[in-house]
């Protein structure tokens, strides 16, 4: 394929925003001290406390199941469990990691439209001290969701004062949270801090970053242990300073935001024009950034010949397309006009 080819299966096709490239280029003059002992790591950390509280501590990761991994990891015990949506990032697509490498049991929620509730919660609550049961520990949530939906402020505070009054703890998978704040119009301590979230993992990547995630920790019981795990994880970068520098610029002049506007704003001019076409169905809310519909096999997999992107169901023939920050108003009309040919062929 040509450098001009445009996807539409994952916000991690974009390439790097070229604030975020400028920040790398100027973290690269001269030596640091390594794994953190450095000034954009610390620079990162005034940023963090900023947007997510004073008592906000960063631990920036390589990558998102990284994240995920070590800060489940240090929320729980060798014998607890987490709770989740089936179709949580953490159950279907990090290869069984968080199992694996950190030994967890995931109990499963079979969800509508991902999002997590207390009455869902609470299939979960059972057989406490029951030495045959992994003992329930920690619910994850993920903010946007894998179906494109968020939260709003009130389900995310009223999910953790249930999580809370069950002696749990709240974490939330944020590989998406700027789209998910973008399209709710609120800073990111808002659906995190504020409403009670414990521990974020932090995306970066999927909104301009090269490479960098952060575990961000809200909970002060909960900061001891990660140097440690994210150590043993293999999740600890000896020159840091480079992936806490995309990190800072993102949190710098809102470029956070900036991007995840404009995915989301390109994700709902998709939408739009796809419902006008006659036999496309749109499955699910645009919440955020991504974009589910119904297509005939067929015309999948014709298009899919020149567009790249992700059958999300094989039996019910939904699609999945995602918007990133550098998606274009132009890029989502040719495929828009594709798509009606295809539909009309």
């Amino acid at each position: 394929m040509s450098a001009s080819w445009r996807g539409f299966a994952s916000d991690n096709y974009a390439g790097i925003h070229p604030e975020v490239l400028e920040a790398i280029t100027r973290a690269n003059a001269g030596h640091a001290v390594a794994y953190g002992d450095d000034d954009e790591t610390e620079r990162l950390r005034g940023l963090v406390r900023e947007h997510f509280g004073p008592q906000a501590e960063v631990f920036p990761v390589f990558n998102g199941t990284g994240a995920n991994v070590v800060a489940l990891q240090s929320m729980c015990r060798p014998w607890e469990a987490v709770i989740c949506a089936e179709s949580a990032h953490v159950n279907v697509d990090e290869g069984g990691a968080p199992e694996k490498v950190a030994g967890l049991k995931l109990l499963t929620v079979p969800t509508a439209d991902g999002l997590l509730t207390p009455e869902l919660i609470d299939i979960h609550d059972v057989r406490r001290g029951d030495v045959h049961r992994a003992q329930q520990a920690v619910v994850t949530i993920t903010q946007s969701s894998e179906l494109g939906t968020a939260y709003t402020v009130d389900q995310l505070g009223t999910l953790a004062d249930h999580v809370h009054s069950l002696g749990l703890r709240l974490h939330l998978d944020g590989a998406r949270l700027a789209n998910a704040a973008a399209s709710l119009g609120v800073a990111l301590r808002e659906i995190t801090t504020d409403v009670g979230v414990d521990a974020v993992s932090f995306g970066g990547t999927k909104n301009g970053a090269m490479g960098a995630e952060a575990v961000i920790v809200l909970d002060g019981g909960l900061g001891h242990d990660i140097p440690f795990l994210r150590k043993s994880a293999m999740q600890l970068a000896s020159k840091m300073r480079f992936v806490s520098a995309q990190l800072a610029a993102l949190l710098t002049d809102d470029l956070w935001l900036r991007n995840a506007s404009h995915a989301n704003a390109m994700a709902r001019r998709l939408e739009a024009a796809v419902r006008a076409i006659p036999g496309v169905e749109v499955m699910r809310r645009v919440d955020a950034n991504a974009v589910f519909a119904v297509l005939p096999p067929a015309v999948t997999e014709r298009l899919q010949r020149d567009y790249r992107f992700y059958t999300w169901d094989d039996h019910t023939g939904e699609v999945r397309w995602m918007c990133s920050w550098d998606t274009t108003p132009e890029d989502v009309d040719a495929f828009a006009a594709a798509i009606a040919r295809e539909m009309g062929a």
